[in-house]
């Protein structure tokens, strides 16, 4: 004899699975994807600027200026940003690749013009950047949609030829190695290591064969200890990130100081956090507390939630450039939206990695959140760029098109409030 299931549990369960599937539904949505990117790059961008004026406020007066000044130029390079992303967006594919040669040839060339005394400018020991005016340029995050675009255009020309180390992988190291080792020779390994991990997740999208990974992997393992060990301030910051901050020595203080701050600004900020407006590193103790090390300003002042709230946007961010990929048929779109994800995310890891202690401080910037107008603009020009292809997948682009009539048949069949009791 067969036992059946409770009527009240069957419906129930029914119930509980249909509105699941109608919260989730909207994933399903040709223009899911596109509305994940604009959503949680929007949101993090609107806190970056709430959390740089509150972590800025109080050394931009102590300087003579006004408490708005930092949030005042980060606003201008949002809205810079914005203008950029926005014209991205509606750039055709096709357009982006023939533009590559002649943007990574504008890159390099602002990359190397960082040597050149009295155009280049040194910044906390790394020599990468271009003043212009009273304007500061950091050619490097130019150079990574550069090489971006570039990588992209010719693994998509060979993509027959993947299975061919020297006919599709040499060949896309050159310009990557080209970059990279001018960054490198203004003594940023953190930005170096970015463009590096940019590389081999693009490489990784492409489908390249996993011993090319050993080999390239083999080549880094090497580069990077000599790298460290040939820069004082970065044997001191690895050796204060391997315990040395435990039991500080004098010598230790320095490298330490700055790791010590960014942890008592979390604990101080406990789990509902000191409110709004209410941190106490940001009075002068907290070294760049509105740039490298905003993410623990916002635990001290938004708690666990904040900080929580800004690991679900990048989660958020990272699916939707996911979504990308699997659904995308194109090489170029595919590989390009995997580097722009590796830049991102990768950023994002470090940044929050090193305040957390998990990581050696490696003076790399919270992406959309910390202050910085180069690093802003051009973040906001690889989310452009991904918002252009999600817009242009099929189902996206008759759903965009479709969109004004559904509209007007909308408003053509609402019921006339005026004539309602």
């Amino acid at each position: 004899m067969t036992t059946r299931t409770p009527w009240r549990e069957e419906t129930s369960q029914d119930v509980w699975g249909e509105r699941l599937r109608r919260r989730l539904g909207w994933l399903e949505s040709p223009l899911a994807t596109y509305y994940l990117l604009l959503g949680s790059t929007s949101v993090l961008v609107v806190l970056g600027l709430v959390m740089v004026l509150s972590a800025s406020s109080v050394q931009s007066y102590m300087r003579g200026g006004s408490v708005f000044s930092q949030f005042t130029n980060q606003l201008m390079f949002a809205v810079i940003g914005l203008v950029a992303a926005t014209v991205f967006s509606r750039l055709p594919t096709p357009f982006l690749k023939k533009a590559a040669g002649l943007f990574f040839l504008l890159a390099a060339a602002m990359q190397a013009a960082v040597m050149i005394p009295g155009v280049g400018v040194e910044v906390l020991g790394n020599r990468n950047w271009l003043q212009v005016g009273g304007l500061r340029i950091q050619p490097s995050e130019i150079g990574k949609i550069a090489m971006i675009l570039v990588v992209a255009v010719i693994l998509d020309n060979r993509r027959a030829q993947l299975y061919d180390f020297r006919k599709s992988v040499i060949p896309t190291f050159w310009f990557a190695g080209l970059l990279a080792a001018l960054v490198m020779a203004g003594r940023d390994l953190g930005t170096t290591m970015v463009f590096a991990v940019i590389y081999l997740g693009m490489l990784w999208a492409a489908g390249a064969k996993g011993s090319w990974f050993a080999w390239l992997g083999l080549g880094i393992a090497v580069l990077l200890p000599v790298a460290v060990m040939t820069s004082g301030n970065r044997t001191s910051r690895i050796g204060a990130w391997l315990g040395g901050c435990d039991a500080p020595s004098d010598i230790d203080v320095a490298a330490c100081y700055q790791k010590i701050h960014g942890s008592w600004a979390l604990a101080d900020g406990g789990l509902w956090g000191l409110g709004p407006g209410a941190s106490r590193e940001k009075w002068g103790w907290l070294p760049e507390a509105h740039n490298d090390f905003i993410f623990a300003i916002i635990g001290e002042e938004l708690g666990l939630p904040g900080t929580l709230a800004v690991l679900a946007l990048y989660l958020v961010f990272a699916y939707a450039c996911y979504r990308l990929i699997a659904q995308s048929t194109d090489m170029f779109v595919r590989v390009a939206t995997a580097g722009i994800m590796m830049w991102i995310c990768f950023q994002a890891v470090v940044n929050i990695g090193s305040v957390l202690g998990l990581l050696p401080i490696v003076g790399v910037p919270l992406p959309l959140v910390s202050a910085g107008g180069s690093a802003l603009v051009m973040t906001l020009v690889g989310v452009g760029i991904l918002l252009s292809f999600a817009r242009r997948e099929p189902r996206a682009a008759e759903a965009l098109r479709a969109k004004p009539r559904l509209v007007r048949r909308t408003m053509a069949v609402l019921p006339n409030r005026k004539g309602r009791s």
